[in-house]
């Protein structure tokens, strides 16, 4: 499981309930009773008071429903405005991600600082290394002018002893927008006009202060409704919910849910492929002089915002996520669909009216993995669905990992042009994206086809993820190596391009 800790727990608890409280119906004025269901007793567990801990509970219940905070000037009560949220469409109200300010601890800024292991030696090689002249030796210590550093780092790497350390706000420190940044109370707030909805931070804050919105309890209630809904289910899908959970096995827990079925969306990822190889072939170098791809909404978004004047150069392909619905719904019309994946930025894609998504709700694995637990269901005594899931290619399903993108495009562009050789380069992480968009404006990779991955690890590292990365990345390969074609261009899913635009 990726890093199960406390927070990790108080999490799903809060999916599980607001799940629980969707399936149930009846009064949801229960709302309020579930801080208490969730964290009983008298005594605090994880922080000073328990009178706190239920506070911040029920903010994470209400952003769970897709509510907004309540105010923290005057009286609410937890249920206010939970009716209004009972409708089984899409209920959203930016933005997306949200820091809990009375659960932030308000962590220092970015610092250097001597520990008491410096030994005040002879060499004092951190005092050589350092371009601003800010340490000397008092006491035969060494000591740092706050007021000269500029926080490079040298003389962290420099100490033989490790007695100089680098301390810095994680979230702050994950996120490769600087969207980060202090209120006067000394707790974090985000930058809404630099952040692109990673989901990094959330994931990275060890007093789960940062909490992005969920649709989990309208897409109970659109599942509970006459209309029938279906669970488009990313790459990353393979070990999320454990070893033993076969495609098969999932797409059975997927219905006993109460979705009609479930769709791979690496059959999107071929589809989109196809359109970025072919795209890639006619404009590069001739009308373009890069293209960077299109499937992660975070880097896109961040490539967008930041170079501006390169933004034609990022691929104008649909996402595998908007193929697959678009799919999915020329197949049953009327439907809904719902995309379960690892990644966070997907829920503000499939908000945005710029773009007919066809996506009617965004969930995690997190957030389902809370339906599954409500619903009480056991995978081990779960039959596996006798219809075989896989039908995608090696190449879609590898769109998961970083580097899986471009290789899947090359693939097919090699097979569509033998005799063309396409360059690529790759990053993860949004500071080390930015960084490899800075050489593309500069010219350094003319005529490359450019992946950006904003997790690191790619789609496996995303914000809602269960499984431990590395780990989720052998699986997505296990499960590569099983699939009946190898490239995008193998498959018949190509025929259905022209039809999905």
């Amino acid at each position: 499981m990726r890093k199960y800790t406390s927070k990790s727990k108080l999490r799903r608890q809060v999916f599980t309930e607001v799940a629980r409280l969707a399936y149930e119906g009846g009064d949801l004025s229960r709302i309020n009773d579930l801080p208490y269901k969730i964290i009983p007793g008298e005594i605090a567990t994880y922080r000073e008071s328990i009178f706190l801990e239920r506070a911040i509970i029920g903010e994470r219940l209400r952003l769970a429903m897709g509510l907004p905070f309540r105010p923290m000037d005057k009286h609410a009560q937890l249920a206010d405005g939970v009716e209004e949220s009972a409708v089984p469409e899409k209920y959203y109200e930016p933005p997306l991600i949200n820091i809990i300010k009375f659960a932030c601890n308000a962590c220092p800024p970015k610092s250097i600082r001597v520990t008491d292991g410096c030994q005040g030696c002879l060499e004092h090689p951190c005092r050589e290394v350092c371009p601003k002249d800010a340490i000397s030796m008092v006491n035969g210590k060494s000591v740092i002018d706050p007021d000269k550093c500029i926080k490079c780092g040298r003389c962290v790497s420099a100490c033989p002893y490790n007695a100089i350390i680098k301390q810095e706000r994680p979230c702050a420190k994950a996120c490769g927008m600087n969207a980060i940044r202090t209120d006067e109370y000394g707790r974090a707030e985000i930058d809404y006009d630099k952040c692109v909805s990673c989901g990094q931070c959330l994931v990275s804050c060890p007093f789960s202060a940062i909490v992005d919105k969920s649709q989990i309890f309208q897409t109970i209630l659109a599942i509970k409704s006459d209309v029938p809904v279906y669970a488009a289910v990313a790459p990353a899908f393979v070990h999320q919910f454990g070893h033993l959970t076969s495609p098969e096995k999932l797409r059975a827990a997927m219905k006993a849910l109460g979705f009609a079925d479930m769709i791979e969306v690496a059959i999107g990822a071929d589809l989109c492929t196809l359109q970025e190889a072919e795209d890639f072939l006619n404009e590069v170098p001739e009308k373009l002089p890069w293209m960077g791809t299109s499937c992660c909404p975070a880097w896109s978004v961040m490539a967008k915002k930041t170079f501006p004047e390169h933004a034609d150069c990022i691929s104008m392909a649909l996402t595998p996520m908007v193929l697959t619905a678009r799919l999915i719904k020329k197949q049953h019309p009327g439907c809904k669909v719902v995309f379960i994946g690892p990644c966070a930025a997907k829920k503000l894609e499939a908000s945005r009216r710029s773009v007919r998504s066809d996506v009617d709700f965004v969930l995690t694995f997190e957030e389902v993995a809370g339906m599954f637990d409500a619903k009480e269901l056991d995978f081990a005594t779960l039959p596996e669905d006798e219809r075989p899931v896989n039908e995608s290619s090696a190449d879609g399903r590898n769109f998961a990992v970083s580097g899986g993108v471009a290789q899947a495009v090359v693939n097919a562009a090699k097979q569509i042009a033998p005799d063309r050789e396409i360059k690529v380069v790759s990053a993860q992480g949004l500071a080390e994206c930015k960084k490899m968009l800075t050489l593309a404006k500069a010219g350094k990779y003319n005529g490359y086809l450019l992946e950006g991955m904003a997790c690191p690890g790619g789609c496996v590292g995303g914000a809602g993820v269960i499984y431990e990365p590395a780990q989720a990345a052998r699986a997505v390969a296990e499960n590569a190596a099983a699939a009946p074609f190898q490239s995008a261009v193998d498959t018949q899913y190509g025929e259905y391009l022209d039809l999905l635009d």
